[in-house]
């Protein structure tokens, strides 16, 4: 078990620098293989920890190893360890699982491009240092993964460092997410001067209302940065400037569900802090709404795909601040599946029409890519929580646990409800212009199938195995050899709210109405185009551009950075820093001038120099005396 849990964790890290060494000695088709190979060699051994922890009492399932000690003191220590229990093991299983479909999906997806070694490369590298945060056995691992992993999206997000937009883009995501990063580095610089360690048990140890509180503040900025969240959301779909497997990976099991593993792992801090909890759940409410309504306006299909993720992050979110942590996680495991298959599905239809990724071209499609079209029905159904499909299971569980959360609860899920049409309109409305209709002209004229290769067999292969999780990936909780997720996880974080079979039933079926009615309005205004678009130009302006959070940030930070960037440039830097440089460099020069005078070559001056110098110090002595 615990040799499993280390070879899950080193096998991309041992990949990654394998490519980087080898160089052009590898090929690009080796280093493809080479990645993907380690990621699911890293699957390998977080499926032989998961076994290892079925055989043992739940009480029992707990395990630190440490590789090596960096501070021992007294009872204290502190050194690289890994932990495995059953959250670990959940989110290694999901993060190498799909991370390795992803991979190998890439295959097919990066194949001729230059750049093919770096791309694995970092691909390899962001697995590791997602491993990283989730099997860290302290919390100093933890904020050592949860950086790498804003430094791999970075590399990943701007791959085509050659396109403007995405190194904008890359910048934009690494600075964002530096914001949480701080907040949540002070928040552990707090912890650890209140109880003198980061162990995971310091969690407890952590009394004092304006302490808890603090800590519980600068964590939830960490995680909102990282998730995606109001109001550090706006990196997320300019992220999708990064090739489309990556979208895949950072939106679907890893990167953006950190902050969801974060407030779950340190559930005891929010807990002791039950205002910052709730403003966890309210957070999560506001953004999948607003990236709800924000969707239904994009034209750009990955776009689309990423403010959905932002929603059902939301969903997360909502759970995990009401306490129903199980739940939580349980979506965080389903989405996975279906959020994944979305992109990847995506990336077969970019990839057939050249790199195209206006929906506005499309249409038409279901007679071209009938398999791909089913993929995207079954990855649109599992996301807005359709029986029998995976997220119905998942979204509703989060929703029926708001319903018996008391006032504060029953308003979120309604607002959770709401959320629920919206994803029903704006995922089907994209469903319907991607794949509905006739085949419009520029399908007619860029449009090539996959060839049966290396390259259409990876693409096809994973996404085939992706569409079988979605469609059954919710009736795990009852498969014989698991536990309900309720169980696995009650060792580490049992859920505080346990709805009532009959109120669960009455918020299901509410869901369920509200998604198909989406689905139904998305079907006659864009489907059988028998009502026409309404054009409301102020919402419609509202709704394309973000709700004016990026030129509220621009006006707000940017615009007085550069101001000032520019007044120290031509107040400070260039009369005081620069001319003073300058000034030294001759001032510098000329004595150097001076002193090459001395320099004659001739013995008898350096001789009289030499006897000089001693008559001088020879009268200095006697006078002292």
């Amino acid at each position: 078990m615990i040799t499993g849990a280390w070879i899950c964790l080193l096998s991309p890290l041992v990949a990654a620098i394998l490519v980087t060494l080898a160089g052009t000695r590898l090929s690009r088709r080796g280093a493809a293989y080479l990645s993907t190979a380690s990621c699911f060699a890293a699957f390998g051994g977080a499926l032989t920890s998961f076994v290892g922890l079925l055989g043992e009492h739940e009480h029992e399932r707990h395990h630190l190893s440490t590789a090596w000690t960096w501070i021992q003191g007294g009872s204290y220590r502190s050194g690289f360890a890994v932990l495995v229990d059953p959250l670990s093991v959940m989110m290694m299983l999901i993060v190498s699982g799909v991370g390795a479909l992803i991979v190998a999906y890439s295959i097919g997806y990066m194949d001729g491009d230059s750049e093919e070694r770096r791309y694995f490369a970092y691909m390899s590298l962001f697995v590791f240092s997602m491993l990283l945060l989730v099997q860290g056995g302290n919390l100093i691992l933890l904020l050592a993964g949860w950086g790498m992993v804003g430094l791999s999206s970075y590399l990943l997000i701007g791959f085509w460092h050659e396109r403007p937009s995405a190194v904008a883009a890359a910048k934009k995501a690494f600075v964002m997410n530096a914001i949480g990063d701080a907040t949540m580095a002070l928040a552990l610089f707090l912890l650890i001067q209140k109880t003198g360690t980061l162990s995971f048990g310091a969690l407890n140890a952590a009394h004092g209302s304006w302490v808890v509180n603090l800590v519980a503040l600068g964590l939830l900025g960490g995680a909102v940065a990282k998730s995606a969240q109001l109001p550090l959301h706006t990196w997320l779909p300019d992220a999708m400037e990064g090739p489309t497997p990556v979208s895949a990976l950072i939106h679907a099991a890893t990167m953006v569900t950190a902050g969801v593993y974060l407030i779950v792992r340190t559930h005891v801090i929010f807990e002791a802090a039950p205002k910052v909890q709730d403003v966890a759940a309210g957070l999560g409410t506001a953004t999948l709404l607003l990236a709800g309504l924000i969707a239904l306006a994009q034209v750009d299909i990955k776009r689309v795909i990423a403010y959905s993720t932002m929603s059902q992050i939301g969903y997360m979110f909502l759970g995990a601040g009401l306490g129903a942590y199980a739940n939580g996680m349980f979506h965080l495991m389903t989405h996975a599946f279906f959020k994944a298959l979305l992109f990847m599905a995506a990336g077969i239809v970019i990839h057939a029409l050249g790199g195209e990724q206006d929906m506005r071209k499309m249409g038409g499609l279901a007679e071209r890519m009938p398999r791909v079209r089913l993929a995207f029905f079954i990855a649109s159904l599992a996301l807005v929580g359709i029986f029998p499909f995976a997220g119905f299971f998942s979204k509703d569980s989060i929703l029926a646990a708001a319903m018996n959360h008391g006032t504060y609860g029953y308003i979120l899920w309604v607002a959770g409800l709401a959320g629920t049409f919206l994803t029903g309109l704006y995922t089907f409305r994209m469903f319907f212009l991607v794949f509905g209709g006739e085949q419009s002209a520029f399908v007619r004229e860029h449009f090539h199938a996959l060839k049966r290769d290396v390259v259409g067999v990876s693409m096809g292969a994973t996404v085939a195995v992706l569409t079988v999780l979605s469609l059954i990936g919710g009736w795990i909780q009852w498969a014989p050899l698991w536990h309900p997720v309720e169980t696995w996880l009650a060792a580490v974080a049992e859920p505080l709210v346990s709805p009532t079979n009959w109120d669960e039933a009455i918020s299901s079926v509410l869901a369920l109405a509200l998604g198909l009615s989406g689905i139904g309005v998305a079907w006659l205004l864009y489907g059988a185009r028998r009502v026409a678009v309404p054009h409301v130009p102020f919402w419609q302006r509202t709704l394309e551009r973000k709700f004016y959070f990026d030129e509220l940030y621009d006006a707000l930070f940017y615009t007085p950075s550069v101001f000032v960037a520019n007044a120290f440039a031509s107040w400070i830097e260039r009369p005081l820093i620069l001319g003073s440089s300058r000034e030294i460099g001759e001032e510098t020069r000329d004595l150097g001038g001076v002193f090459a005078r001395l320099q004659t070559g001739l013995l008898r001056t350096y001789a009289l120099a030499i006897a000089s110098s001693l008559a001088v110090l020879a009268i200095v002595f006697v006078a002292v005396k």
